[in-house]
Order: structure tokens, then C-alpha cells, then sequence
């Protein structure tokens, strides 16, 4: 329970009236008040009882929890020296949808050096009234409540985090019961813990599932089982093999539901668009599919898409950029999905999303160097796309368009601004609400048209939809400000509960765009996924892929941003092909191509003798020839097959995602 005599500080800086905990707006000026609960890693002891206020600004919520009162003053941060000990946290930002972000650091006495962590956006709960705080169920407390979808979508979700978090040393806190939260669908840490002198393992990850087993639903009960016994057993020694079994159980339910063998689960999904110029611009250089205004849902209609592009570069051309956009990945998305839903595989699907992004890319800055663009002259956009299959959503984004997750628990941005600060704190250089500071912080390091394929880098993400959700694309006419933060659960979370629906919620978001912000064009995307689901009366088997024979495997983080977290943090991560063959017929090849090479050695020299004495005797004064080799030599023409290298904005010559077609250049 919340202290009543503390008050929250109004985060307008011309404003900083003291209000009441309960108010969502400033009594004095109306601006919203932020309610940033932080997790504190440290001496939790040392805090207080609730309702002690901490450094004059931080109000002890219960153990381990507290409230900034302060939310408009940049927090303390860590020195550029201590970034080290925080490092993972920063570098695993693209995770942020599953792990808290650090917010700052507390010093509870100013002679002492030792200082306590605190992270924002933990897995809590707050109710309506903000008056009481609870932290998420762990997820051995949860699991014998959730579905068999639910289950599984969990234990997809920590084999995706298994990887970036080895490679930082903190695989371990997946370990821990305790810091394993969960929030609805998905996944939450409490917190990072290192691991120990010796790397946690994938057989101790077996051990953790096991206490999961009893109570697992009957359609996934032996699946579980037989997963658990070959993580613990080292047949399973990867997490991209562990990713491939757990796909097979997800694609096997979805297939249920599908082929509607057991109604397992039923989707229906409901897309709206609008788009607009605002009061301050001239032109909209936004684009949108479906068309503005255009209602779509599914069924009746084969395919759901919905994309959101923010055009770059004025009357000079980003409407053109934004619409050409539209124009090249819809219908390459849509084919893509053209196939039966058991005939798609996830990683593929990712795959050939990026490389639709990267051709648009190609278009776009094909024509820029038509037209001898170059610098800021050259036209570009952003792009977030949403595309539904079945019980999954693959979203697909570069620039600083976002897409968010609404369900009846939160509102989470799943996707991560290209822009220079995130780029900070990713590399691990700056706390994010420090970098947010610095000059330019907002400034794009990649967009769609500015330079070639080779240098881009989109995000292609997948989630599992178990249960009724609004994801929002939208450019930053309406995100700048934290607008959708402010207004998801009065405005966008009726659309859930049925008490509104698509195009006044859509027309309602374009008023706020256009009203609190006002700066730019703003459109947006509304995809409302309505789930009805009802356990299989199938039981799943598990295939544990063989090492030797297991497909390479090009794994994004499917769960954040697609930056994978090694030493070059643009690397995807990959399982290499074993191409060898089994013992036996290895080794009767090899035999095979010995005797081969020793029985054509030995008739190569037979008849290199015979002839050389042949030419001893009937052509004795007969001049040795050599015949010279000539090189073939190609002109490329303007449609020919031969690559020619395009310039882009800074003269550099990546290699490019996307091999052309002839005559595409």
C-alpha cells in the first residue's frame, strides 16, 4: 500500500506541481504522471519500511519495490567506469520485452560507495487505482493454470532467451525459479544474475523443465517429458536444436487448430488503417496498407497485413519512398503465406521477410541514384509491418515506427527505435535514459533508401497469440511523448473488452496524434486478433533433431530486436550444416577415390609413356606446341547479369542482402 502523504511530482518542467499518487493527470496543467515502479537490485534490507522515501525522491513501495516520485528528473546514473558490472543489462536492450532495463542507480548514504541498482519495467502488476502493487506469478506457480498453448509458448520463449543470455554470462538467472516471472503470455526476468565460475548448461535447464512435467496438460505432457530427458541426457546440446523441437509442438497445436481436428484454437482477426496530414505539415508523406480507412477481417478475406510507413525527405520525395514501400512488400508478404500454415517454417518465413525488406530497400535507392540523390537529398522511409498466421504474428520493422502489444494485462513496445541512442546503450556505452540526453539521440541510423542492402539491418520477429490482443503500428506522430503509454488503457483496451471497436478507436488515436503532438503526419494500424481456444484431445511426441543432420538455422531474436548479441552485434547466429556422411560410407568413398586415383594415375602414365615413344620414333624433328589460353572477357550492357555496384550516400560498397535479378539495376 502506497504512503498517502507522498505526493507525485508533476514531470513538466514548467509545471513540477505536487499531486496525489492516485491522479493519472496533473491537477495543474494535465500533464500525465508516469508511474515508474522500479525493481531494486541490491540490499533490499537496507530500504526501509513501505512508505520511507529514499533519497527525496524514491517513495518504498514493499521489499525490493519502489516509486519514483520524481519521474521528470533524470535518475542517477552509473559512471562510465562502473558500466562494466551493467554491461549485460544494456547490451541486452533488443530483449527488453522479457528483461528490465536498468533506470538508474540509488546511494542511500553519501559517505558510503556502495550503490543499488534499479531497473525499470520488472514484471508487476498495479491495479487500476494504483494503489496496490504485486510482482507477477513465478512460473512454477502459474504453469498448472495455463492452456497446453500457453505452456508451450513459454518454454519457446526462454529457449529464444537461452542464447543472447549464455553470451553475456547470465544464463543462469533462466535457472532460477524465482526471477522466472510471467505476465499473461509472456516471459518475464526479475532480474539478471551472473553466472558462476562454470557456464550454466542446457541439461540444467532439463532439470528446471522437469518440475514442470506433473502438471503440464495431457496434449503436451510426453512432449515434455521427452524433452527434459534429452536436455538432461546432452542429446539436446543446443538451443537452436531445442527452438527446432519446441516449433514442431507450437506448428502441431496450430495445425489442430487449423484443420480444426479439435477446435483447439480459433482465430479472427480485424484490420483498420487511417492516415493523416496533421495540422502542421503540408503534405502526407505517410503511406499505410490496407488502404485508409479500409476495414478488413479475417475471415472472410484469405490474408491479414497491415503495414505503417514514415516517409524521409520532404517535398524532395518521401511520399514517394513511403508509397513505392507499400507498393513492393505487400504483395511479397502475402505471397510468402500463400502456402498451407503446416507448410511454412517460422525461420524461413524470418529469413524471407528481411530480404523483402532488403529489395524494397534496393528499389528505393535505386531510384534515388536514378536521380543522382545524394546526402539528404536522398529519399527514404520507415517501415513496421504486421502479418498474422494463424496462432502467430510476424512483425517486421526498421526506423523509429513502432509496434506495440496490448492485451489485458500491458502495453509493451515490442519493437526498438533505430535511432543513435538505443544504438548506445546496445553497443554498451550509455544507460538508455542518459543517452536520451545526448544530442541527436533521436536521429536514424538506418532507413529504408538511404544507402545499399548490405548495410541494413531489419528486425524480424515472431509471437505466439494464445489469447486476445491489439497490436498498433505507428509512425511517430503519435508515439513521440510516450502518447500511446499514456492512452493504451482508456483508449485502445476497450477494443479488448468490447466496449469499442476499430474505426472509432482509430479515429480517437488520430485526434490525440493530432492534439497533444501536432508535429507531423501521423498513421497508424490497428490489428485486433480475437482467440477462442478449448484443449486438443491429441498428445504430442517430440523428434529430437539429429546434430549431425540439422538445418542451418538463421536465428533473430525472435522475442526483441532482431540484433544478435555476440562480439559484432549484427551476426546472425547459425547451426552449420554437417554435410559429412555416416562412418561406413565415408569411408567407402574414400576407398572408392583412392583406388580411382591410383588406377587412373597408373593408365595416365601407360599412355603418357606410349605416346612420348611414339614421338621418338615417327616425329623425331617435330617442334613441341603450345597452345596459349585465352580469357573470356564479358561487356556488361545495362541488362546484363553482371552485378554493377551502385554508389550510395557516404561511397561505400557493402555486399547486398538480396542477389538482383538480371536487369533489376
Amino acid at each position: 500500500m502506497e504512503n498517502d502523504a507522498a505526493t507525485l511530482y508533476c514531470p513538466n518542467e514548467y509545471c513540477q506541481a505536487a499531486n496525489p499518487l492516485t491522479h493519472k493527470f496533473c491537477q495543474q496543467c494535465s500533464t500525465p504522471l508516469p508511474k515508474n515502479y522500479l525493481w531494486v537490485v541490491g540490499d533490499s534490507l537496507s530500504l526501509g519500511s513501505p512508505g520511507t522515501i529514499l533519497a527525496d525522491r524514491y517513495l518504498v513501495i514493499d521489499k525490493s519495490i519502489v516509486l519514483d516520485l520524481k519521474p521528470g528528473l533524470l535518475p542517477q546514473i552509473p559512471e562510465l567506469d562502473k558500466l562494466e558490472k551493467i554491461k549485460a543489462y544494456l547490451k541486452l536492450i533488443p530483449y527488453r520485452l522479457h528483461i528490465p532495463q536498468v533506470y538508474g542507480i540509488l546511494s542511500l548514504d553519501e559517505q558510503s560507495p556502495s550503490e543499488i541498482l534499479l531497473l525499470e519495467k520488472p514484471p508487476l502488476l498495479a491495479d487500476n487505482k494504483f494503489t496496490q502493487v504485486n510482482l507477477c506469478e513465478d512460473l512454477l506457480t502459474a504453469w498448472s493454470q495455463a492452456s497446453s498453448m500457453r505452456q508451450m509458448n513459454w518454454l519457446w520463449q526462454i529457449a529464444h532467451l537461452w542464447q543472447p543470455l549464455d553470451t553475456e554470462g547470465v544464463a543462469a538467472s533462466l535457472l532460477d525459479p524465482y526471477l522466472v516471472r510471467v505476465e499473461g503470455a509472456l516471459v518475464k526476468l526479475l532480474e539478471l544474475r551472473f553466472d558462476g565460475e562454470l557456464p550454466a548448461k542446457l541439461s540444467q535447464l532439463g532439470e528446471f523443465w522437469q518440475k514442470l512435467v506433473k502438471n503440464a496438460k495431457p496434449a503436451i505432457a510426453d512432449f515434455l517429458k521427452q524433452i527434459t530427458k534429452a536436455l538432461i541426457k546432452e542429446e539436446i546440446i543446443s538451443s537452436e536444436q531445442l527452438i527446432t523441437v519446441l516449433d514442431q509442438g507450437l506448428t502441431a497445436l496450430g495445425i489442430a487448430s487449423t484443420n480444426k481436428i479439435s477446435s483447439t484454437q480459433s482465430t479472427t482477426i480485424k484490420i483498420i488503417t487511417q492516415t493523416d496530414t496533421g495540422p502542421s505539415r503540408q503534405r502526407n508523406e505517410d503511406a499505410c496498407y490496407p488502404p485508409s480507412g479500409f476495414l478488413v477481417s479475417k475471415p472472410p478475406y484469405t490474408h491479414a497485413l497491415a503495414i505503417v510507413c514514415d516517409g524521409i525527405g520532404g517535398h524532395e520525395g518521401g511520399n514517394i519512398a513511403s508509397s513505392l514501400a507499400i507498393e513492393t512488400i505487400q504483395q511479397q508478404a502475402i505471397e510468402l503465406t500463400s502456402v498451407p500454415y503446416e507448410n511454412i517454417d517460422p525461420v524461413t518465413l524470418l529469413t524471407d521477410l528481411e530480404q523483402a525488406v532488403a529489395l524494397v530497400n534496393d528499389k528505393i535507392s535505386q531510384r534515388n541514384d536514378t536521380e543522382h540523390r545524394q546526402g539528404r537529398q536522398r529519399m527514404g522511409t520507415t517501415l513496421v509491418m504486421a502479418l498474422p498466421v494463424a496462432h502467430e504474428m510476424y512483425v517486421t520493422h526498421i526506423g523509429d515506427s513502432r509496434a506495440y502489444w496490448i492485451t489485458r494485462h500491458s502495453c509493451n513496445q515490442i519493437t526498438l527505435d533505430d535511432d543513435v541512442a538505443s544504438r548506445e546503450v546496445r553497443l554498451g556505452y550509455a544507460v538508455y535514459r542518459e543517452a536520451l540526453q545526448h544530442s541527436g539521440a533521436g536521429s536514424l541510423v538506418q532507413a529504408l533508401g538511404m544507402s545499399r542492402s548490405g548495410s541494413l539491418h531489419p528486425t524480424a520477429q515472431r509471437f505466439i497469440i494464445d489469447e486476445d490482443a491489439v497490436f498498433l503500428l505507428t509512425t511517430d506522430g503519435l508515439s513521440d511523448f510516450d502518447r500511446v503509454e499514456e492512452c493504451w488503457d482508456t483508449e485502445i483496451l476497450p477494443i479488448i473488452t468490447g466496449e469499442a471497436n476499430l474505426p472509432d478507436v482509430a479515429a480517437r488515436l488520430i485526434e490525440i496524434a493530432n492534439t497533444k503532438n501536432g508535429h507531423d503526419n501521423v498513421t497508424i494500424a490497428l490489428v485486433h486478433y480475437q482467440v477462442k481456444y478449448t484443449e486438443p484431445d491429441i498428445k504430442l511426441k517430440a523428434e529430437i533433431p539429429d546434430i549431425s543432420s540439422s538445418k542451418t538455422v538463421n536465428l533473430t531474436p525472435q522475442i526483441g530486436d532482431t540484433t544478435s548479441l555476440s562480439s559484432n552485434t549484427q551476426q546472425k547466429t547459425q547451426v552449420v550444416v554437417d554435410t559429412q556422411p555416416k562412418l561406413g560410407s565415408k569411408f567407402l568413398l574414400q576407398l572408392v577415390i583412392i583406388l580411382g586415383v591410383f588406377l587412373g594415375s597408373a593408365y595416365l602414365g601407360y599412355w603418357y609413356k606410349t605416346q612420348r615413344e611414339k614421338q621418338t620414333t615417327t616425329e623425331p624433328d617435330q617442334p613441341e606446341l603450345t597452345t596459349p589460353q585465352t580469357t573470356p572477357t564479358v561487356t556488361p550492357t545495362s541488362n546484363s547479369g553482371v552485378r554493377q555496384e551502385i554508389p550510395n550516400g557516404n561511397n561505400q560498397s557493402p555486399t547486398p542482402l538480396v542477389s538482383p535479378t538480371p536487369g533489376t539495376e
